[in-house]
């Protein structure tokens, strides 16, 4: 159909011409629309989550404080041990430095014998005495 059929002529002289048409609700009103929300139960609450996390990171510092000590015990036992047998090494470590050194000045005799005037065992230069360089035996930890 052509605007002149429906309004009587071409065009509109004013909005007022318009037929009224306005939207409602059809007869006996729109279906009501359900709102609340029925979501499923996915697990535990924030509040059981913080406590589990609390629970485990409370037994957590609880074992490491305990291994803490048990290892503080364990070394506390070691310098002990090594503290009483210090004398005894050391005792040991000096007679093997001692049996080094009468080795090396056997050695330095043979091989200087036709030296005139050398002295086994006496310094070449006079520097002051550094303790020896454990090069020569290796001896092993407690």
């Amino acid at each position: 159909m052509t605007e002149s059929l429906t309004r009587g002529g071409a065009g509109v002289k004013s909005i007022k011409d318009l037929p009224i048409l306005q939207d409602a609700p059809p007869p006996g009103g729109f279906p009501s629309i359900r709102i609340e929300r029925r979501l499923p139960n996915t697990g535990p609450t924030g509040v059981a989550i913080f406590a589990v996390l609390g629970a485990v990171v409370g037994y957590g510092f609880y074992r490491l404080s305990q291994t803490k000590a048990e290892t503080r015990f364990t070394a506390d036992e070691i310098h002990a041990v090594r503290k009483i047998v210090n004398p005894v090494l050391q005792a040991e470590w000096d007679l093997r430095y001692l049996e080094h050194m009468r080795k090396k000045h056997e050695e330095e005799a043979r091989i200087m014998k036709d030296v005139p005037g050398w002295v086994p065992g006496e310094p070449t230069t006079h520097k002051r005495w550094l303790p020896p360089l454990e090069s020569w035996a290796k001896r092993g930890l407690i």
